[in-house]
């Protein structure tokens, strides 16, 4: 169970305000008293999914936070009033949805015969609780039917073995070595899932009080998705149910399954990806995202409607450049409400159906809806100090937020946090790059920082004004911490999005040294003392970075891609062969260019590798390679390999506090001198 909270918010700004300076990072790894300790990690909670209940007057959600013991993240269901009142524990488990009357809930928890399973709880005082399942695989995206008789829910079906054998004389209790595992599918492994070639995902629906699960879909196809059209007859998902599917790039249609007779029929097709389809709440309409099929590397998704039998298709998002997500209708079904990313913000839009966009919510922040009953909404929220929490708003209301939690306020209490500002600057060709510069608590202009550059990932990713417990770590340790969002960024449009196409890493290089110079231009950077790293797409352009200047001290590629010739056959994935104008047997001369590894030999900056020896995105090899190779030409390096981990180093809490001090102790070890000095 969680520990409990108090509400003390307004201690937040009250200490950021009262900060001391802290003193220089190359001396230690303990904080300033004050200031944002790496061990307050360990006790920090997570709020998330808010649910409204069908009268409004309750909210579910989930409450999840640190298992010191077991070194993991442990989460549970909780309920309250919508005004934020009676806050309690309800029940062990996740993805919690009310039944359409309320009466109930449905969410997944671990059950007999063994793994996750469906259970059913009534919200009544006796708050019984039945199995509903009991499958062999785990259950996922559950919904309730319209009626609340039945539950629908994905599962993985396991296949055919491709290859079955049988060896002869074998005797009785030989003990042989186990069988190899045959592969003969395209797409057969998939980072933090392993193998995902057993089997296909279909869809099921099961008795809401309890049954048999009954498969409605059917082929060696992936059936994503579950949307119950209002009258309980259909059932809307995505799939690609054409023959060799999975050699078609970027693909997918919208289809609808009866769920009395299991007749399949097939509503979107055109050369391209829609999917995320939602019914009207008449029934009428089926709005849903997609785009015509591209090379481009980065397109933004438009949104549509159709009829419900896939007749009528039409953009009601024209001229709208940014991606649409978290598709919600409007009670009148008006339109429809979605939670839209740009240029490091997250805010709610309205997209009419008769054609237009316009943003509901302002602000500086991080706000995502997820739900929706009436004129109100509950999401989350988060900003530069507000470490995330749920929320509720009035859609005819929207500047009136109301904070319904508020779980960090205990551990942040009498902590001062590092400044924020935002910063826009010029790159090469007349772009227009935003980033963010997080200064030390107590912050003194006149005496000079070591400062840390942040790389994102993707590369089509997207820095925001969200809390970041790393980073304001990094400044609780005197570092100066500049972030930014360069080129083939997410949240600018398809245009600066595609802007990297056959060019990363590469130009984005220059956005991020522009970035750089900005922030030494101000006098207060130590600049003998900078440093950068990045994971995944951030660790591909710290390791270009390190090729192409040595204005930093140290360095940590973390989970890089270092070679593209060797990547695109080993990661989790084919698509990356697509990211290139040629196949590498054809012309390879695209891939060499853009690999860092084809650039070692200019590295003279200290740097380190960490990786997650389980990780099948960038796979370690990635990471053999430069580190090999600087090894060779006796540059300062060192590779951490991390235990527990897929893609990332930070799943696992205490790899997220080992990230946190290799980095520092890695810049330590390699600071140029003394880094914070007066003028």
């Amino acid at each position: 169970m969680p520990k409990l909270r108090t509400a003390l918010a307004a201690a937040v700004l009250v200490a950021t305000a009262a900060a001391t300076l802290p003193p220089s990072p190359l001396a230690a790894q303990d904080e300033p008293d004050g200031t944002l300790k790496l061990e307050t990690y360990l006790d920090w909670e997570w709020v998330a999914n808010p649910q409204l209940s069908p009268d409004g007057s309750q909210v579910l959600y989930t409450r999840s936070w640190v298992d010191r013991i077991n070194d993991r993240r442990e989460s549970s269901i909780h309920v309250m009033n919508a005004d934020g009142s009676r806050k309690r524990f309800l029940v062990d488990g996740s993805s919690p949805k009310w039944s359409p009357s309320g009466d109930r809930i449905a969410y997944t928890a671990p059950g007999e015969p063994s793994g996750s399973q469906i259970f059913v709880r009534w919200m009544d005082d006796e708050g019984a609780v039945t199995q509903v399942t009991r499958v062999t695989k785990g259950p996922g995206n559950i919904e309730w039917s319209p009626d609340g008789t039945q539950i629908a829910f994905t599962m993985s079906v396991s296949s055919d073995h491709p290859w079955p054998i049988s060896l002869p004389g074998r005797p009785e209790g030989a003990k042989w070595t186990e069988a190899p595992k045959v592969v003969d599918r395209l797409q057969y492994r998939r980072d933090r899932r392993g193998y995902i070639d057993e089997g296909y995902t279909h869809l099921f629906v099961v008795p809401a009080d309890g049954g048999t699960a009954r498969q409605l879909t059917d082929g060696d196809w992936n059936h994503n998705g579950v949307a119950w059209t209002p009258d309980g007859r259909e059932i809307l998902f995505t799939s690609l149910r054409v023959d060799d599917a999975e050699h078609e790039w970027r693909q997918s249609d919208i289809y609808s399954v009866a769920v009395a007779s299991g007749l399949i029929s097939q509503l979107t097709d055109r050369s391209g990806p829609d999917g995320s389809p939602v019914p009207s709440p008449d029934g009428r309409l089926i709005a849903y995202t997609g785009n015509d099929h591209t090379t481009d590397t980065y397109i933004t998704r438009k949104l549509y409607v159709m009829n419900r039998d896939g007749s009528g298709s039409r953009m009601i998002s024209q001229g709208f450049d940014r991606q649409p997500g978290g598709l919600i209708w409007s009670a009148d079904g008006s339109g429809l409400y979605m939670t839209v990313r740009s240029e490091g913000t997250s805010n709610v839009y309205f997209a009419s159906v008769d054609g237009g966009v316009e943003q509901v919510t302002m602000g500086n922040h991080m706000l995502s809806v997820s739900s929706i009953e009436g004129d109100m909404a509950v999401g989350t929220l988060s900003s530069y100090h507000e470490s995330g929490d749920l929320v509720a708003f009035s859609l005819s209301s929207p500047g009136e937020v109301t904070q319904l939690t508020d779980v960090n306020a205990d551990v942040l209490a009498g902590v001062a946090l590092g400044e924020v500002e935002e910063v826009w600057y010029k790159s090469v060709e007349d772009y227009d790059i935003q980033g963010w510069i997080i200064k030390p608590p107590g912050f003194d202009p006149s005496r000079k920082y070591p400062m840390i550059l942040a790389i994102h990932g993707g590369p089509h990713g997207m820095y925001n004004v969200g809390f970041n417990f790393g980073w304001q770590n990094h400044a609780a340790n005197g570092y100066v911490v500049l972030y930014t969002n360069p080129r083939g960024s997410s949240g600018y449009g398809s245009a600066f999005g595609n802007s990297i196409k056959n060019a990363y890493p590469g130009k984005d290089f220059d956005d991020l040294m522009a970035g750089v110079d900005l922030v030494t231009e101000r006098g207060y950077v130590d600049e003998d003392n900078m440093f950068v790293y990045g994971c995944s797409g951030g660790g591909v352009l710290t390791s270009w970075v390190v090729g192409h200047t040595d204005r930093f001290a140290a360095a940590s590629a973390n989970c890089p891609v270092t070679n593209w010739l060797s990547f695109v056959g080993t990661t989790d994935g084919a698509s990356w062969y697509r990211n290139f104008e040629k196949f590498p047997w054809d012309d390879p001369s695209e891939h060499l260019r853009r690999s860092p590894l084809m650039y070692v030999g200019n590295v003279t900056t200290p740097t380190m590798l960490m990786t997650g020896e389980g990780d099948l995105r960038t796979p370690m090899p990635q990471t053999e390679e430069y580190y090999q190779a600087l090894r060779v030409l006796k540059v300062p390096t060192a590779m951490v390999r991390f235990k527990n981990e897929w893609h990332g180093t930070s799943s696992t809490p205490s790899n997220f506090l080992r990230t946190q001090i290799y980095l520092r102790e890695w810049f330590q070890k390699h600071s140029r001198g003394a880094s914070v000095t007066d003028e």
